[in-house]
């Protein structure tokens, strides 16, 4: 008797095509709670689990950063209860996870305008990324107090201040200085960006740094999402012919020279 065993996405990914750097928009907690009759808390709070499989997914594939849009400047308009119960999920999260952090070779980073974090939010960060800097695997990139935006305009302010004092010129401006002035620098564009929750929009989420990415949209709601969920996104990604604005035949020359 035979037996027909049905490939999961992982089985099926390239390992030489895996994006160094995935970038997710954590979408749908609040839905997902709403629909199951709970607070919206509960939904973040569940979402905890969805961020483990996603890290170890991108662990065991060799991802080397993971970057998560945990909270951006727009989410203090929420309502202060949800943004109350945010914070201390976020410092009692972190608190926890140091220690399966170190375990598995994860280093943590954050970007955005974390010095206007709470102070209990501000000095856990601070304890972990200090306590995960030597670990050499997947690099978790938390994106919090974040808004492409203002980052953008943060670093149009200190390359203007740098040409008014003269430390450097008009000419001096290219993309490699701009990206150092950005949250991001020393960290590669994200080749392929995940959303969940149906939802089809960036957010003000990495403007500069998606310019090239691919982008996945994907209608389950975060706390739902799984393993094979971002396998699967990367399979998609995959299949997908990245052009960087040339044409296909071009691109196939310059795999024949490599």
């Amino acid at each position: 008797m035979f037996f027909s065993i049905e490939m999961g996405y992982k089985d099926k990914l390239d390992k030489d095509n895996i994006p160094e750097h995935v970038a997710i928009i954590m979408d749908g907690n609040g839905r997902w709670a709403t629909e199951k009759g709970q607070m919206r808390l509960v939904g973040h709070a569940t979402g905890v689990e969805s961020v483990r499989e996603s890290l170890t997914a991108a662990s065991e594939i060799n991802v080397k950063f993971l970057t998560l849009y945990a909270f951006s400047t727009e989410n203090w308009n929420r309502p202060k209860e949800e943004v109350d119960g945010l914070m201390d999920l976020l410092v009692n999260t972190i608190s926890n996870e140091i220690e399966s952090l170190n375990n598995n070779d994860v280093r943590l980073l954050t970007i955005g305008n974390t010095p206007d974090l709470p102070d209990s939010c501000r000095n856990e960060l601070l304890n972990a990324i200090k306590r995960t800097e030597k670990n050499k695997g997947t690099v978790l990139v938390l994106a919090l107090n974040y808004s492409a935006k203002n980052e953008i305009k943060q670093a149009i302010k200190r390359i203007a201040e740098e040409y008014k004092s003269g430390d450097i010129e008009l000419d001096d401006i290219d993309d490699e200085l701009v990206e150092n002035h950005l949250y991001t620098a020393g960290i590669p564009d994200p080749e392929l960006m995940i959303r969940t929750s149906g939802e089809i929009r960036i957010s003000n989420f990495l403007l500069w740094q998606l310019a090239y990415s691919e982008l996945h949209f994907t209608s389950v709601f975060w706390p739902d999402f799984k393993k094979e969920d971002f396998y699967r996104a990367i399979y998609e990604y995959q299949t997908r012919e990245r052009r960087f604005g040339l044409i296909g035949e071009q691109l196939n020359e310059l795999d024949k020279n490599d």
